[in-house]
C-alpha cells in the first residue's frame, strides 16, 4: 500500500520520472509540465478549509488517499495520509514552502508541483494568469479551465459538483479526481 501511495504521489506531484516504468519522461512532456505556480495564500479571495478524497488515474491504475487543505491570507496548508499516516505535510506562507515527508517516499516528490496543482484547482483565474511565464495562457470557459502554452492544450480542470474537481494533465497522461467535503472546525 505504501508503494502505491508513494507511486500515485510521485506521479501526481509532476516529478521527473514515470511512475510506471521508471523511465525518464519524454522532453517534450517536462517541457509542457505546468508550469511552477508560487501564488500568495492572500490572492485566494476566501478561506478555504476541505477534506478531500484523491483519486489519481494513469492509464489503467487508480489509487486513492486522502487529504486535508486549509488556505487563508497567512497560509496554505495541506496534509494527505493514508491509513493513518502522513504521507506529505506542505505549508506555504507565500514566501518559503516547507514539507515533511514520510520517509517511504521517493526523494523525487516535489511539493512545488502538489502545491502548483492545488493553486491551478483553487485560486482566481487572474491570478494564475499574472504568475504564468510568456507562452502560457489560462482561460476559463462554461466553469472549465483550460492551461495552454503556446496554444497546445496542456491540462484542464472540470468541476463537475460544487465540491468536486478534476485535473487532467494531458502531457503526462494523468487525471486528479478531487472530492471535497467542508472541514468540521
Amino acid at each position: 500500500m505504501q508503494r502505491a501511495i508513494a507511486l500515485l504521489l510521485l506521479v501526481a506531484s509532476l516529478a521527473t520520472t514515470s511512475a510506471c516504468s521508471h523511465a525518464p519522461m519524454r522532453p517534450a512532456a517536462i517541457a509542457l509540465a505546468t508550469p511552477a505556480l508560487r501564488l500568495p495564500p492572500s490572492a485566494l479571495p476566501q478561506p478555504l478549509s476541505l477534506q478531500q478524497r484523491l483519486t489519481f488515474a494513469h492509464g489503467d491504475r487508480r489509487d486513492t488517499v486522502d487529504a486535508m487543505v486549509e488556505s487563508d491570507a497567512d497560509g496554505t496548508r495541506l496534509v494527505i495520509h493514508a491509513q493513518g499516516q502522513v504521507a506529505l505535510r506542505l505549508d506555504w506562507d507565500g514566501r518559503q514552502l516547507q514539507q515533511q515527508r514520510a520517509a517511504w517516499l521517493p526523494a523525487a516528490l516535489d511539493g512545488e508541483r502538489v502545491l502548483t496543482d492545488l493553486q491551478l484547482v483553487y485560486w482566481p483565474v487572474a491570478a494564475i494568469s499574472a504568475a504564468l511565464p510568456p507562452g502560457w495562457t489560462l482561460e476559463e470557459e462554461g466553469g472549465r479551465r483550460l492551461l495552454r502554452k503556446d496554444g497546445t492544450l496542456v491540462a484542464t480542470v472540470d468541476f463537475p459538483g460544487p465540491l468536486h474537481a478534476r485535473l487532467a494533465q494531458r502531457a503526462l497522461g494523468y487525471t486528479l479526481d478531487i472530492e471535497s467535503s467542508e472541514a468540521v472546525q
